[in-house]
């Protein structure tokens, strides 16, 4: 049975460890696209990743606004997803929807889509939320850098334990929690935020948080019998 789905993966994972662009992973994660275009629509937000960080960083310290920063990450996350369009050559819709409108025309193409940030104030998981929303997706599958949503920043924390599953509410509580002045500035990786959060109320999304490190996980999202590891997110 086809289904929408939207994946969102972080503009982090397209780039090794020394931040050269990793075009093995680019090519193993677009081969999976391509093996499973019948499957119904597939539309991929790209984020910026450490690139854009390094632009917003220089833009701080250059007295900009973080409005100005905003620009600059979204345009990094463009760039990041004109390379997996090349890659996806044609099987990929050839331009980068920057509006939801663009999107709609898009979508009647039945090709693959691949999009950045659309605008400032907006992380790339929001936009990848309210895509969902607009094509009744069944899910959205999020890649990270890491296995899935954490009790605290397992980057910074050894005993930092993974959380299986999280309700709505859960998941709001985790975010206060977690909430400092940097919540909402350019660039300050958040899997989600307080606009991410209310999208994902309104809409009753599916959400599954998954690292792409290993893009065999990922690959489990067209089985029936397999399950995705990381952490899924729903309403109850």
């Amino acid at each position: 049975m086809k289904r929408n789905t939207v994946i969102k993966i972080g503009g982090s994972l397209l780039f090794t460890d020394k931040n050269k662009i990793d075009t093995d992973k680019i090519t193993e994660f677009c081969s999976i696209l391509k093996s499973n275009k019948d499957s119904g629509t597939i539309i991929v937000v790209c984020g910026g990743g450490s690139i854009a960080r390094k632009y917003i960083d220089a833009v701080r310290s250059l007295k900009g606004s973080e409005s100005l920063s905003d620009i600059f990450g979204i345009e990094v996350s463009r760039i990041n997803s004109k390379l997996l369009t090349a890659t996806l050559q044609d099987y990929a819709y050839p331009q980068i929807p920057k509006s939801m409108e663009e999107l709609s025309l898009a979508l009647l193409f039945n090709k693959i889509i691949i999009m950045g940030g659309l605008q400032p104030g907006q992380s790339t998981t929001s936009v990848a939320l309210e895509i969902a929303e607009f094509i009744e997706a069944e899910e959205l599958v999020i890649l990270t850098d890491v296995n899935g949503i954490f009790n605290k920043d397992p980057k910074k924390f050894n005993n930092a334990q993974l959380i299986k599953h999280l309700t709505y509410e859960q998941l709001e509580n985790l975010i206060l929690n977690q909430k400092d002045e940097k919540q909402a500035a350019a660039g300050e990786y958040r899997i989600f935020d307080f606009v991410s959060l209310q999208i994902l109320k309104r809409s009753n999304i599916r959400v599954i948080v998954t690292s792409g490190k290993d893009l065999g996980e990922f690959s489990k999202l067209w089985n029936e019998g397999k399950e995705i590891s990381g952490t899924r997110i729903s309403k109850e």
